[in-house]
């Protein structure tokens, strides 16, 4: 997979107007933003990480999750999404010009590795419900595969849900926070939704409530500490205004054994962080001082290009994080 297969350069550039007028309408509400402590250990000291684009990002003391500080309320949030124009071009255009690539090179991978988790840790396969559906490719091919009984789409956005129930999934048209369903669920997934909240740990309490005892959570997300969000820093297009955290492999492991699930499996298996960082250093946004980096990324490519970015996936250090955590059992009277 390329960069291209999945965000095609010929419709970038309206993209990028919209992205605009989205920074632009968030600015104008900036007075309104809210202070907050780390959204993964609660640490209320921090340093400063940098700013891009009017927003400021901070570092946590503790646990080095770094995060938008002042951010938008949630009510601010709720409006921006609403209104977003670089959204609802995503949705008319990108999503269905790449749909196939993405399918092919990110969802139909998505839902062998669900599965082969769900296998591995023996876990039931009478539901499943993905929060933060979208383009809704991810139920659409699970339902395909006929492994679970129930698929189920949690989509608050009205344009993206009535996109999922256009391919046939059920969906819910709601904020996690306000599902009333007395239903659990054995599975519970949730890719690139994590980093885009208020408070992520209310999402994962809400979460937990959807969950079957012993179920499995299943979340993934930008890696704060990966290669190219390291190297690249504020030139990274994984720092955005839309990401308000940036958790790490430990700190999010750490907040999802406090709310009480088990962690099974921790992985970062990016595909894109050499590439992304060749391509900045080539059109000169960032310098690379490192000789060793040079000569993989720009003198060596095509030889040890794609070894690197391997290298990066098995230790840990890709810039997307993918991370399995179990529901503990329940003990009446106990359950926070």
């Amino acid at each position: 997979m390329i960069e291209n297969d999945i965000r095609p350069e010929a419709l970038q550039d309206k993209q990028r107007e919209f992205l605009k007028k989205d920074i632009q309408w968030l600015l104008k509400h900036k007075n309104c933003f809210v202070e907050v402590n780390c959204p993964a250990c609660e640490e209320p000291q921090h340093v400063l990480k940098y700013c891009k684009n009017g927003f400021t990002y901070v570092s946590c003391n503790q646990c080095k999750t770094f995060y938008m500080n002042p951010r938008p309320s949630l009510e601010i949030l709720h409006n921006f999404y609403k209104q977003s124009v670089n959204y609802e071009y995503w949705n008319n255009v990108i999503f269905p010009a790449s749909e196939e690539a993405r399918r092919e090179n990110i969802f139909k991978p998505r839902v062998d590795k669900v599965i082969s988790l769900c296998k591995k840790f023996n876990t039931q396969n009478t539901s499943i419900i993905e929060v933060g559906a979208g383009f809704g490719i991810f139920c659409e091919e699970m339902n395909k595969r006929k492994y679970f009984d129930k698929v189920i789409a949690v989509e608050p956005t009205p344009d993206l849900a009535e996109t999922c129930r256009l391919k046939g999934i059920e969906t819910i048209e709601l904020p996690i926070e306000k599902i009333r369903r007395r239903e659990v669920y054995d599975v519970l997934v949730s890719f690139e939704v994590i980093e885009h909240l208020f408070s992520p740990r209310e999402f994962l309490k809400n979460a937990k409530k959807l969950l079957t005892d012993k179920g499995l959570l299943i979340l993934s997300c930008p890696n704060g500490l990966g290669f190219e969000v390291e190297a690249l820093g504020r030139h990274s297009t994984t720092i955005d205004h839309e990401h308000l955290n940036y958790f790490n492999c430990h700190s999010l492991a750490s907040l999802l054994e406090e709310l009480e699930f088990e962690i099974l499996e921790v992985e970062t298996p990016g595909k894109l962080d050499a590439e992304l960082v060749r391509k900045e250093i080539l059109a000169g946004n960032v310098v690379l001082d490192d000789v060793f980096l040079k000569k993989i990324l720009l003198e060596k490519w095509e030889s040890a290009g794609s070894q690197f970015q391997s290298f990066l996936a098995n230790t840990k250090q890709s810039s997307h994080m993918v991370i399995t955590a179990r529901k503990q059992t329940t003990i009446i009277g106990l359950e926070k």
